[in-house]
């Protein structure tokens, strides 16, 4: 079959405006974000083993009308890596505390990857703060691995799984010196590269990246977050809040049969195809994105009018 490939060769490498940190006063950590714009708050979630940089060329569209803060998960990019475990339940404290912090109110989330399941749990518990969710390549509901691409089984079990996991990931740093680049269809330019390195330059920095595989919950387990992500999926199939799928193709946490279901099951959405990509689509078609979720956000303000 023929492979996918990306829209644009070009460098992409705009900075946001601003960045500063925010501690978050009940742990006593800082986390770092960008911000752009002024008007209603979009917050950005990145995931494993991103940073904020993901967002970089998306932000510029959105901070055209609103607010756009893209922050850095506890442990990632150049928040603190405080000496915690790192469990769903740390970085969903931990984006809670932020919230809180900026004093944010009638947020739009803007989630992929690990951003989804913190930013989808945090709707789900905070349904009245939250205006819209905008998601691409998510976990919309509890995953199984026969669900996944051929080289995801065969790799997941074994990151699971000690030592291997400790010894790819933490010493190896396989995700970004091999996954990084395998699920996104253009070549990163060396200054990219180079950014999404700088976080992780240790063995222990890379704590919270082979964290990650272990917290997804994958076939039941582990239980605690089966539960969590099945709560919230349970909920955004009967929760009237917009949302706005971008679809991509093949795509990995979304492939051909659960955009099929998303589209059946979800109200209240707005589905876009956007075209070839796998699972870093923000660097693919980060234009396209950032158009998307402006004429979304338009016009579903201009519903409530």
């Amino acid at each position: 079959a023929d492979q996918p490939t990306a829209k644009s060769g070009r460098p992409r490498c705009r900075s946001p405006a601003r960045s500063r940190s925010h501690p978050n006063t009940c742990m006593c950590s800082a986390r770092r974000c960008v911000e752009e714009g002024v008007g209603e708050p979009i917050l950005f979630l990145h995931g494993n083993p991103m940073s904020c940089y993901l967002w970089r060329n998306i932000i510029p569209h959105v901070a055209k009308v609103w607010r756009a803060i893209a922050v850095d998960l506890i442990g990632m990019g150049k928040s603190d890596k405080p000496d915690i475990g790192y469990h769903y339940d740390d970085h969903s404290r931990y984006v809670e505390g932020f919230v809180e912090a900026l004093g944010l109110k009638d947020i739009t989330l803007v989630i992929q990857d690990w951003g989804s399941l913190i930013g989808f749990r945090y709707a789900h518990e905070h349904e009245a703060n939250v205006r819209g969710i905008a998601f691409m390549e998510a976990s919309v509901r509890p995953l199984n691995f026969k669900d996944m691409p051929l080289d995801t089984r065969i790799m997941l079990p074994v990151v699971r799984t000690f030592p291997f996991g400790y010894l790819l990931i933490q010493v190896g740093n396989i995700f970004l010196s091999k996954l990084l680049h395998e699920m996104t269809l253009r070549k990163l330019a060396k200054e990219e590269i180079a950014a999404y390195n700088a976080p992780f330059p240790t063995i222990k920095s890379r704590k919270p990246v082979a964290q990650f595989p272990l917290e997804v919950p994958f076939d039941g387990k582990p239980v605690k977050n089966h539960s969590t992500v099945a709560g919230y999926s349970e909920w955004l199939k009967v929760t009237q809040m917009p949302k706005l799928f971008l679809k991509f193709s093949p795509g990995v946490l979304i492939n051909k049969d659960m955009a099929a279901w998303i589209e059946k099951s979800l109200p209240n959405i707005t589905t876009v195809d956007c075209g070839a990509g796998k699972h870093f689509v923000q660097e693919d078609d980060p234009d396209l994105i950032g158009q998307e979720i402006v004429a979304w956000m338009s016009a579903t303000q201009s519903k409530k009018k």
